[in-house]
């Protein structure tokens, strides 16, 4: 298995996020990987590492997610592997409820949150989405 990071969607994960059932709830899992320096586009000098950069960004979204009616249900620290094998941890994971793929690009698609992404970008070295739609636990046991 091969596992790439990246900062955005390519192409075809875009048109696949746009196709389909675009209008039930959707849960997005976040693999997070941080710079160990935070690096903005724009130039601006910073001592900020990427955690901290990626904080601001992760402060000023919670309000777009809730203006979409979408809610952030966790975030932690990544401590260790307990199954499989990767080259490299991820340093942070979160797990955000959308009401829909159409609300979530509804948000990224907002000039406010588009200028709160400059911070995401600036600290993240790349990461991994997994959309993941909600089934019966019952059925996974």
């Amino acid at each position: 298995m091969h596992v790439q990071n990246a900062l955005t969607p390519n192409a075809e994960q875009m048109r696949g996020f746009q196709e389909g059932d675009t209008d039930t709830p959707i849960y997005m899992l976040n693999l997070l990987k941080f710079r160990e320096k935070a690096l903005y586009a724009d130039g601006r000098v910073t001592d900020a590492t990427g955690a901290e950069a990626y904080g601001i960004y992760s402060q000023e979204t919670a309000g777009h997610v809730e203006k979409v009616g979408g809610k952030i249900l966790f975030n932690g620290s990544i401590s260790r592997l307990m199954l499989g094998e990767v080259e490299e941890l991820w340093d942070t994971a979160a797990l955000v409820m959308y009401p829909s793929r159409k609300a979530m690009l509804a948000m990224i698609q907002d000039q406010a949150y588009q200028a709160s992404a400059i911070h995401r970008s600036a600290g993240l070295d790349g990461q991994l989405n997994l959309e993941v739609k909600a089934g019966l636990v019952n059925n996974l046991l």
